[in-house]
């Protein structure tokens, strides 16, 4: 007896959602590899990257902010200015840009830091078209929202970041790691994210993966871009194991010596009791991470960490990575939003979303001020008392707040934090970006003293058409 067509189709219909079913629960985030053995001399790590052709007594490091596409191409346009500008140091020629050792990045920056320290000189040919100029939010929109993804994301080991985090590698980053960018040498990278559960910042590095016993080297480099950009609500969390506890692990000295000694320094006290945290197993068996933006909107507090962490003079010069140091360069690259008061101009009650969106931002826009502003307090001081009263320190700031022109200024504040952006803005931002770092009178200071070559300079006050 031959079974009905309405039979077979009922079959089908059962045998599909049965493999549906069954993909949903092998589905699975990428687990990252444990650490056998803690090796403080091996790993991704500023201290384990070749210089290269940077100097030791020439500091340059770049901070590049959230801000979705608007940040990348602000961070873009900087990168260029630097390609495009030429120094004498130490009786040599060579750019600016090949003295940069360290790129702290968040979020939509840390797309155009990620981009450019693993694929180099291609950031200037191909980074426009696969990123800056590509509707990237549209296509990751898509591939959540494709029916065997929907399916793939209800399973409670796999989320939505997971599906952002295989679309930047299919399409950006194609199965790099961070073993290929300790490979490539400088400029050290730093992509920061958020711990969920504390709140504070998370960084890429094998320093924070040696608290959880977890092997930093072979994993996905598009998978830290993803959690540094996990907008709460819009994505999930990035989900890490914690193998704490499994490959001898010895914190630092400084990390004791903090926790015995609140009274000196409750910065220090709760930076170690936050290291601490992790290597508590039995209480954290997993990390959850969200938007670095939440933590630290700006890039910088990887650095301020670091010297509020590091007491002795030559520790904080190795820290950051320039033993015999004469110049520090620091250029803040930030794409900033201003309050939305467009709500205090009506009666009616906000609604849900618009609630959501200004408890998101207030915390952010503050957090970044407060974090900034004890930078720029604690930087040069720290800098030139141990690292010698004779080293210079330049602060170069790009941000929008700089646009002197108040229309032009809002007009660009103005612009989404979105991942899709029409090209004639992306054009605009990178003419903005170049702008406002050559018309900063610090850089124009540091050009100046280091004694440049060349300089495809923006004519200063020049308008952006």
């Amino acid at each position: 007896m031959s079974a009905s067509p309405q039979t077979i189709g009922w079959a089908r219909v059962a045998a599909t959602l049965g493999l549906l079913l069954l993909f949903s629960g092998c589905a699975h985030y990428q687990a990252n590899a444990k650490l056998e053995r803690h090796d403080p001399a091996s790993g991704y790590r500023l201290e384990t990257l070749a210089p290269d052709e940077n100097s030791g007594s020439l500091l340059v490091v770049l901070t590049f902010s959230g801000g979705g596409t608007r940040a990348a191409t602000m961070a873009y346009g900087v990168l260029d200015q630097l390609a495009k500008t030429e120094i004498i140091w130490e009786g040599r020629r060579k750019r600016l840009l090949d003295e940069v050792d360290i790129i702290s990045a968040v979020s939509g920056g840390s797309y155009t830091a990620a981009y450019y320290a693993l694929y180099r000189e291609r950031l200037f040919t191909d980074f426009e078209r696969d990123f800056l100029k590509r509707d990237v939010q549209g296509e990751i929109a898509r591939k959540i929202l494709a029916p065997a993804n929907l399916v793939r994301s209800s399973s409670p080991q796999f989320g939505r970041i997971d599906l952002v985090a295989e679309y930047l590698d299919e399409n950006i980053f194609r199965g790099a790691t961070f073993g290929d960018l300790q490979r490539r040498g400088r400029p050290f990278l730093l992509i920061n994210a958020s711990d969920m559960s504390l709140g504070t910042r998370f960084e890429f590095t094998q320093d924070q993966f040696d608290l959880m016993c977890s092997d930093l080297t072979p994993y996905l480099l598009a998978h830290a871009v993803a959690a540094s950009s996990a907008v709460p609500i819009a994505f999930s969390p990035l989900t890490l194991r914690n193998y704490a506890g499994e490959c001898d692990y010895r914190e630092p000295d400084w990390v004791p010596q903090a926790l015995n000694d609140r009274a000196e320094s409750a910065r220090r006290f709760y930076k170690a009791s936050e290291l601490r945290s992790y290597l508590d197993r039995a209480r954290r068996p997993y990390i959850h991470l969200l938007d670095g933006g939440i933590s630290d909107n700006t890039g910088l507090r990887g650095l301020l960490d670091r010297i509020l962490a590091e007491r002795n003079p030559q520790r904080l010069t190795r820290a950051l990575g320039a033993p015999a140091l004469r110049k520090v360069v620091l250029i803040m690259v930030s794409a900033e939003t201003r309050p939305d008061l467009s709500l205090d101009r009506v009666e009616a009650v906000p609604t849900v979303f618009q609630v959501i969106r200004n408890v998101k931002d207030i915390p952010i826009n503050r957090y970044s001020f407060e974090t900034t502003e004890l930078f720029k307090s604690q930087i040069e001081n720290r800098v030139r008392r141990e690292g010698g009263q004779e080293t210079e320190f330049y602060l170069v700031e790009v941000t929008l707040e700089a646009i002197t022109d108040e229309n032009e200024r809002e007009r660009y504040m103005s612009i989404p934090t979105s991942f899709a952006l029409p090209a004639e803005t992306v054009d605009e931002l990178q003419r903005l970006a170049r702008r406002l770092l050559t018309d900063s009178p610090n850089y124009r200071r540091l050009l100046l003293n280091l004694g440049t070559g060349k300089d495809a300079d923006v004519p200063t006050g020049q308008a952006i058409p």
